[in-house]
């Protein structure tokens, strides 16, 4: 079996981070980082700037490869995920495509977040100290 492969964009300003709330299953109504499902034609940076602006109406660009995920057990559907540091560069936020919500929330006052998500974003502020 094949398995899926998405991106994940992880969006920090002064001292906020962008959650969406996941309109769908898996994981539905839970709070996470954006991202989504690769297509045949796309770049992962590519795939990565879609998913943002499909989410969450953000324009970016990808600063730095955080990390890649493939636990299987991470998410039900067995999906591979890369996850990058962005900054925003345009738009204003709101939801879109599957996301119930977008919201910018403080780093101090996190959510519980879907599947390995508060992974991720632990990973994306250790990477964020080593680049500042």
């Amino acid at each position: 079996m094949t398995r899926p492969f998405a991106c994940d964009g992880v969006i920090i300003q002064d001292n906020k981070i962008v959650l969406i709330k996941r309109g769908f299953e898996p994981f539905k109504g839970q709070w996470a980082v954006p991202g989504g499902r690769i297509e045949d034609n796309e770049t992962a940076e590519q795939c990565l700037i879609r998913e943002m602006k499909e989410e969450t109406n953000l324009d970016v660009v990808p600063l730095k490869l955080i990390g890649v995920y493939s636990d299987p057990k991470r998410d039900p559907r067995g999906i591979i995920v890369a996850s990058y540091l962005c900054k925003v560069v345009g738009g204003e936020l709101k939801a879109g495509d599957d996301a119930g919500d977008a919201k910018w929330v403080s780093l101090d006052n996190l959510p519980k977040l879907a599947s390995d998500h508060a992974k991720i974003v632990h990973d994306a502020l250790i990477l964020l100290k080593l680049i500042n």
